[in-house]
């Protein structure tokens, strides 16, 4: 069959969810035999968000292939358990960085580049080759920001220009709008969701199906209003409720038709079987959870959860393969100390680190190593963390006070963490850091060989500090297993300390590998050790 595709568009405000929608609508494609591909294109002018503030964007995900993208393709890999490489995300700075670059080069042959056809027929092409990458059925693309904006306009004629181009019958819009509630009147309100549609239609892209976002049931009177005034079917016109679980929205979406009214819409059968067993066994689990665990996350980015998207799902997965819900306490390293740790970490039963950049709030962390290790509370470090452990480590072990990181202290004489060799000199900051997958040697009688089951693995990175081979044999005669390392043996992948339920710190990052059907297992063994913990009645456990 000829491939087909649908274009996610957003309105009224940011945030909705498109990003879930999209990633849920997928998941429902996939139980029905199809191979399916996601893509993200965002209108702002970074070339990619390597380089912007978590306060911003939140987190940066890293796809297999090294590509440095925004979050929503976590949202993506998780639901439809795919993954994703570098064609699945496109800012406007990368197709201006192309378009220019082509212009240099004399590929345009001295024609003036404007943005339509030139940046256009580049949005179009980053379009189509997802497809071709994946040898995909359907072709899932999000329009980041919200219809209306100035920079998401050649976004919204590129991708009016594709139906063009395919056929209607090959190409299908869905947006995404807020159907507000006033509790003044009792009473949803349509106009909006009018406004957005009148406004995308202004650009000549009439949507198929609007998906309208509440928190609590619309009216159907108020449903058949915006499919009169809007100008699609009336059962194009579906209720996205928010839901407690994030994981729910595709079953809900399946009750709504979604999937069924896109396959007709598509002029494919919309009476496909569907087979979401897997994904209903999942949600059984997750509604039977019998007890909670509290794990402290700490971190530097927490004011902004989605600094730590997909490590705070992975704690989620993690948990409900052992039975258990995960409460994250979300701890500012900045205001934490060796004088109030114990008053504000007392009761958690786990404590996780994860990655993070920059000098700001590494003694918290510091210190919070240090009381997880102390107290024998399961303790994960991921990227930053593993090298906190490390330093702490050197610090109160080994009795080396000025142990630290070549990022934050280059006089150190103990740089337990320095540059990667390949990392040294001026490089530029943006695409130039150790990422994608790499594989890693896992040591067998090890808490990481426990956890894998198998010798190598391959996992993601972003980073460009390591542990520093020049003081490795002190640390390891004092204890501290690597435990996991290259396949030449060159770089420190994980260390870990033996004795302990789970005592473990990767250079890695796991966190973008778990699916809530399939929690990563470094994620699974230390909530089964956290879940132990607080089992065995521990406040704080014992001095070690």
């Amino acid at each position: 069959m000829a491939t087909k595709y649908i274009f996610v568009t957003g309105g009224v405000v940011s945030g909705l969810g498109k990003g879930i929608t999209a990633a849920s609508l997928g998941r429902l494609l996939k139980a029905r035999g199809f191979k399916v591909a996601s893509q993200k294109l965002d209108p702002y002018i970074n070339v990619d968000p390597g380089t912007m503030s978590p306060y911003q964007h939140g987190e940066v995900y890293v796809t297999e292939d090294g590509a440095e993208t925004d979050l929503d393709l976590g949202h993506y890999e998780r639901f439809i358990d795919e993954d994703l490489n570098k064609y699945s995300n496109l800012t406007t700075g990368k197709v201006y960085w192309n378009v220019l670059h082509k212009e240099r080069n004399g590929e345009y042959l001295g024609e003036t580049v404007q943005v339509i056809p030139h940046v256009t027929n580049e949005i179009k092409s980053f379009i189509y080759q997802v497809g071709k990458k994946g040898n995909a059925d359907i072709i899932i693309t999000e329009i980041g920001g919200t219809t209306g904006d100035i920079e998401s306009q050649p976004f919204l004629e590129a991708i009016r220009q594709v139906r063009y181009e395919v056929g209607k019958e090959n190409c299908l819009y869905i947006h995404v709008t807020l159907v507000p509630y006033l509790e003044s009147s009792r009473e949803h309100k349509s106009k909006p969701t009018q406004h957005s549609v009148r406004e995308l239609q202004s650009y000549g892209i009439f949507p198929d199906i609007i998906v309208a976002r509440c928190n609590q049931p619309i009216e159907k009177s108020i449903l058949r209003k915006i499919s009169m005034f809007c100008n699609v079917k009336e059962d194009c016109v579906i209720q996205n409720l928010t839901l407690p679980v994030l994981y729910e929205a595709p079953l809900m979406l399946e009750d709504a038709g979604l999937a069924r009214i896109a396959l007709r819409e598509l002029h494919l059968d919309e009476n496909m079987p569907v087979d979401l067993t897997e994904w209903k066994e999942m949600l059984t689990r997750i509604n039977g959870c019998e007890k909670k665990v509290r794990i402290a996350l700490v971190g530097k980015y927490v004011q902004l959860h989605d600094s730590y998207l997909s490590v705070a799902e992975a704690l989620k997965h993690g948990g409900w393969e052992n039975n258990v819900d995960v409460d994250i306490d979300w701890v500012d390293s900045e205001s934490l100390t060796a004088d109030n740790v114990d008053s504000v970490l007392r009761g958690v039963s786990g404590i996780i680190i994860p990655g993070g950049f920059g000098g700001r709030g590494i003694e918290g962390m510091v210190s919070a190593c240090q009381y997880a290790r102390e107290n024998h509370i399961p303790f994960f470090g991921i990227c930053l963390g593993m090298q906190i452990a490390v330093t702490e480590y050197a610090r109160d072990v080994l009795g080396w006070a000025d142990a630290n990181s070549g990022e934050f202290d280059e006089q150190s004489a103990h740089k337990v963490i320095d540059l990667m060799p390949d990392q040294q000199g001026n490089l530029p900051k943006g695409g130039t850091m150790r990422l994608g997958a790499y594989p890693c040697k896992v040591k067998k009688g090890t808490e990481l060989f426990n956890a894998y089951g198998k010798e190598e693995v391959d996992e993601r990175h972003r980073h460009r500090y390591e542990v520093n081979n020049e003081f490795r044999p002190q640390i390891e005669e004092k204890g501290v297993v690597f435990s996991g390392t290259s396949p030449d043996n060159h770089l420190v992948e994980a260390m870990e300390l033996p004795g302990y339920a789970f005592y473990v710190g990767v250079q890695f990052h796991p966190e973008f590998k778990s699916r809530p059907n399939k929690a990563h297992p470094l994620f699974r063994e230390f909530l089964k050790a956290a879940s132990g913990f607080a089992s065995a009645g521990n406040a704080t456990g014992k001095k070690g």
